[in-house]
C-alpha cells in the first residue's frame, strides 16, 4: 500500500515515514499542504496522513482541495489541536479520522489499517468516468454496449477509472494486483493491459490505456475524429 504523508516537522515526518516503511508501506513525504494536493494529482494513494498546521497551505484547505477533484482516498489528520470544534472542522473538511499529537505509533498504524479496510469495504460497485461505466459487482464494462471482464481485469479497470490521468508503473501494478504470486512479471501485466485495451474498443469508449510493455500505463481520453 502507498501512503502520502504531509508533515512539516521534519523529525516527526522521518520517524513516521520510517515506521510506516518498516510496516510494509510505501511512503511519499511532503512538507506542506500545497505539495500534498499536487502529489494527489499525479499519484494514487491508499491513505493520506495530513498535519493540520502547515506552511503554504494548511491541512484543512488541502483536504478540501483534494476532495474537490472527486478523490475519495482516506485521510487521517495529525494535529496538536485538541478542541472538539477543531476535530469537527477537520471531519467537515473531508477527513476520515483524527489523531492528536503526541500519539503512539501503534495507534497510528491501527488507524491506517482501519481506514483503508473501511474504504475497501464501502467502495461503490458502480464506477463512472466520462462515457464509461464499470459495475464491479458484475465485472461488467459498459459504454455503447456491454462486455464482461475477468475479476482481475475488473480490479485493474477500477483502479484506472478511479485515478484517470495518473500513470501506474508496471511495478506498482504487480505489487497491488499480483502480490506474492509465483511467475508474475511485466509480461503478465502487459497481457492484461492488452485485454483491457481490446475491451475498451469493443464497448466503443473514447477512453484508452496508454503505455508500452514494461513501462507505465495511464487511462486518458483518446483522439476522436
Amino acid at each position: 500500500m502507498k501512503i502520502l504523508l504531509a508533515e512539516d516537522e521534519i523529525d516527526l515526518a522521518d520517524v513516521v515515514s520510517a515506521m510506516l516503511a518498516h510496516s510494509g508501506y510505501t511512503v511519499d513525504t511532503v512538507t506542506n499542504g500545497l505539495e500534498a494536493v499536487e502529489k494527489t494529482r499525479t499519484d494514487a494513494y491508499d491513505a493520506i496522513l495530513l498535519d493540520v498546521m502547515m506552511p503554504v497551505m494548511d491541512g484543512l484547505t488541502a483536504v478540501a482541495e483534494i476532495r474537490k477533484t472527486g478523490n475519495t482516498t482516506p485521510v487521517l489528520f495529525l494535529t496538536a489541536k485538541t478542541e472538539v470544534n477543531d476535530r469537527i472542522a477537520g471531519l467537515d473538511a473531508g477527513a476520515d479520522d483524527y489523531l492528536t499529537k503526541p500519539f503512539a505509533m501503534g495507534e497510528l498504524l491501527a488507524r491506517v489499517r482501519a481506514m483503508t479496510r473501511r474504504h475497501g469495504q464501502y467502495s461503490p460497485s458502480i464506477v463512472t468516468l466520462q462515457d464509461l461505466t464499470l459495475d464491479t459487482s458484475k465485472s461488467e464494462l459498459t459504454c455503447r454496449n456491454s462486455i464482461s471482464l475477468a475479476v482481475r481485469e475488473s480490479r485493474l479497470m477500477e483502479q484506472f477509472m478511479n485515478h484517470p490521468g495518473i500513470a501506474f508503473s508496471t511495478e506498482d501494478l504487480l505489487e497491488k494486483f499480483w502480490k506474492n504470486e509465483d511467475g508474475a512479471d511485466a509480461e503478465a501485466v502487459w497481457m492484461y493491459i492488452s485485454f483491457l485495451r481490446n475491451k475498451l474498443r469493443a464497448v466503443g469508449s473514447t477512453l484508452v490505456i496508454s503505455g508500452e510493455s514494461g513501462g507505465a500505463y495511464v487511462l486518458t481520453q483518446g483522439i476522436t475524429s
